[in-house]
């Protein structure tokens, strides 16, 4: 997308609206697009094209939805460069993260094409196991409850609106969304690719409107299903406020990489040493199961520790669009005035700084603290930058126990080699998901992916959203020879 004016998608065709914004790229403020704002007669229009083809969509053929799918995930493949060039430019994602995003969104739209041709085939139940039930036989499937309003972050904008997209396609349920302001032309790239396609008009529409105009959205009736990523702040204002809509959200987390006694061989610590300092930083630490937290045993914590500040230190930090760069800006200035704050803050309780510290306009270098104080706002809360503390523990008791101190459970790391251990992990820590012998960062597409606690409601991951668009619908057949 090289114009310098972007349209957006209105009931499946380009539309303009009286009004624009600037997305500029948070490396060097050059102007990267101007795009176009639809009016709110426009949002209305896209909402009753929605509204008004439910039935239809739900009813459209497997394979038409299937074919939709598979061409978009071919194009994006195709097209990865490219896109990955605009999400870079857009983000500040380093480009070789930037092509990763892509390449998983070919991944989401390629199973959700898998997943609409197998959906939905029905299970059938005798009834006749009790006296009533003679003769009886219930068969249910599974209907989309109506269109999908979704609300996109701006850290993956590609990959989380194919996660909201994809899935509300693969069932048959329209969708409007929102991409994030900071980051909206990733999300217009879909628009292009579903544009190519034979899906009904109204089934979709890509309206990047800013973030007031969202209440009155958020409270159409027209609109019972919402797949919102984002702060837990807002996504709990939002389902508080639409008690009776379906809400999955997508939230916060203050993921924490554990690191127990038996991981204790220098290829071990090496290892979690470098995945560690990878994903604490890996797009500028914006994602949401990034490593924020290390809990190390203390029979291995001294080991550990000097490794984590080497491989942390070693991550090459500059332009985002040079293929050796790990770490590239912030999304904005503003979101590293904020990370810096906190850092501070920490420094000036008693929390020690071994590597990093410092700011440079959007860009905070990668950054490594010990003896946290638990009352920092940095222990509570997610801080969505570069940044990594590191907790010595006694014993695997204590280590999960540090883990559920946050009021975050979206993923955890465990390295151990037991296998006792890890499913000990999975009974007691308070998560969405346990990783054994990683990080807390993996996150593979296919798989449920959400959280506990303040993290959110409802799992995404192709098929469990799927599900989250859906609900049973039984049907008895009565007087049948069983």
């Amino acid at each position: 997308m090289t114009s310098t004016h972007a349209p957006f998608w209105l009931a499946g065709r380009e539309a303009t609206g009286d009004d624009s914004f600037d997305v500029t790229s948070p490396w060097d403020g050059r102007l990267v697009a101007s795009v176009s704002v639809p009016t709110d007669r426009q949002v209305e229009e896209a909402v009753a094209a929605a509204h008004a083809v439910v039935e239809e969509f739900a009813a459209t053929p497997a394979h038409v939805r299937a074919a939709a799918l598979d061409h978009v995930s071919k194009r994006l493949a195709e097209r990865t460069e490219e896109i990955a060039q605009l999400i870079s430019a857009e983000n500040g994602k380093p480009i070789k993260w930037a092509r990763g995003e892509v390449g998983r969104a070919v991944s989401v739209f390629r199973f959700a094409a898998e997943e609409a041709r197998r959906f939905n085939g029905g299970e059938a139940q005798r009834l006749d196991t009790d006296g009533g039930g003679v003769g009886r036989l219930a068969l249910t499937r599974r209907f989309p409850k109506g269109v999908v309003l979704g609300i996109a972050p701006f850290n993956f904008p590609l990959n989380l609106c194919a996660h909201k997209v994809a899935p509300a396609i693969a069932v048959g349920a329209p969708i409007v969304l929102k991409p994030a302001p900071a980051t909206p032309l990733s999300g217009l790239i879909l628009g292009e690719l579903l544009a190519e396609t034979e899906l009904p008009a109204g089934s979709w529409s890509i309206l990047p409107v800013a973030n007031d105009k969202m209440p009155a959205l958020v409270q159409d009736d027209r609109l019972p299903v919402i797949s919102f990523t984002g702060s837990d702040k807002v996504g709990y204002a939002i389902m508080d406020s639409v008690p009776r809509k379906h809400c999955t959200l997508e939230l916060g987390g203050n993921g924490a990489a554990v690191v127990l006694a038996d991981w204790a061989s220098e290829e071990d610590l090496d290892w979690a040493a470098t995945r560690i300092a990878t994903f604490s930083n890996y797009q500028g630490g914006q994602s949401c199961i990034s490593v924020q937290r290390v809990i190390a045993d203390a029979a291995v914590y001294d080991r550990l520790l000097p490794k984590i500040v080497a491989a942390v230190e070693a991550q090459v930090t500059g332009d985002p669009s040079d293929s050796a760069t790990d770490v590239g800006p912030l999304v904005s200035e503003d979101a590293a005035r904020r990370v810096e704050s906190w850092v501070d803050e920490a420094v000036a309780a008693g929390a020690k700084l071994l590597a990093g510290g410092k700011r440079d306009g959007a860009s905070y270098a990668p950054t490594v603290l010990t003896e946290l104080p638990d009352a920092t706002t940095l222990a509570c809360e997610e801080v969505f930058g570069p940044v990594l503390t590191v907790q010595k523990v006694d014993g695997e008791a204590e280590a999960f126990a540090a883990v559920n101190a946050s009021k975050y459970g979206l993923q955890a790391g465990v390295f151990t080699h037991d296998v006792q251990t890890a499913f000990r992990a999975h009974r007691a820590l308070e998560v969405g998901g346990v990783i054994i012998g990683d990080v807390p960062s993996y996150r593979a597409d296919q798989m449920p992916y959400g959280g506990a606690k303040a993290s959110g409601v409802g799992r995404e991951g192709v098929r469990y959203a799927m599900d989250d668009y859906t609900y049973e619908r039984v049907l008895v057949l009565t007087g049948l020879a069983l």
